[in-house]
């Protein structure tokens, strides 16, 4: 009984920590990617000024009782302060159910926006890997290139309607490939050996899962590539 009346208090004291850090959005427009693994969701944040976001920065957002997943803005609008949300609803996870459920004119809690710590080397070459999770971090990549930087890359995505839609529906230089294997780091590591790259001035970014991220990597170093020109992050194993 103790125990129970402690989890509770703790839980109404964390309620009431998380009320005063909360901010608030809109839900502008909810596109889902048929099948609908894959969600695309237009936001408006007030609170939150746009135009200091010189890197790939991450929402931390609500999304069901003091539980909170972080998700890349892309294509944001500081004039606006609208941006979109892309979320790999292929697991059944926390963040998978809220972004399933939302609707247009919903509201979104956040506790704040923060950077990634990563934005395009200033090079004649960025090249960023990635897979489903990793969809909205490659775009704000795109966004924060400069126009004199040669941008491109590829995205494994193991739905082929997914691979269509993708490029219907977004102005990118990356390419949709075909996921042959359970982590795509064999399918990336495929379309990478067809590729040719200057040693210098060229930069990788590979963002998504652990494992493809410590295998393209492992392929990036034996072909010559130091680990400064090697930049990582990693969502999940």
């Amino acid at each position: 009984m103790q125990s129970h009346t402690m989890q509770r208090l703790k839980k109404k004291a964390l309620g009431l920590i998380e009320s005063r850090m909360l901010k608030y959005g809109q839900v502008l427009e909810v596109r889902k990617w048929e099948p609908s693994t894959i969600i695309e969701i237009d936001l408006h944040l007030p609170k939150t000024t746009m135009d200091t976001w010189h890197e790939v920065p991450y929402i931390k957002c609500k999304v069901a009782d003091l539980t909170y997943r972080d998700y890349t803005p892309s294509g944001w609008d500081a004039d606006t302060q609208t941006c979109t949300l892309f979320v790999d609803a292929n697991h059944n996870g926390a963040g998978s159910q809220w972004a399933q459920k939302l609707q247009k004119g919903d509201t979104v809690s956040y506790v704040s926006t923060n950077s990634t710590r990563q934005t395009p080397n200033v090079t004649s070459s960025v090249i960023c890997l990635g897979d489903e999770s990793s969809i909205g971090h490659l775009l704000a990549m795109q966004q924060l290139t400069l126009p004199s930087t040669r941008f491109s890359g590829a995205v494994v995505i193991g739905n082929q309607e997914h691979r269509n839609q993708f490029k219907e529906y977004l102005r990118s230089p990356l390419q949709p490939i075909a996921r042959n294997d359970v982590y795509g780091h064999h399918s990336l590591t495929e379309w990478l050996l067809q590729q040719s790259y200057n040693l210098q001035n060229t930069f990788f970014y590979i963002v998504g899962n652990n494992t493809m991220v410590v295998e393209l990597r492992k392929l990036l170093r034996k072909q010559g590539f130091n680990s400064n020109q090697i930049k990582c992050q990693g969502f999940w194993s």
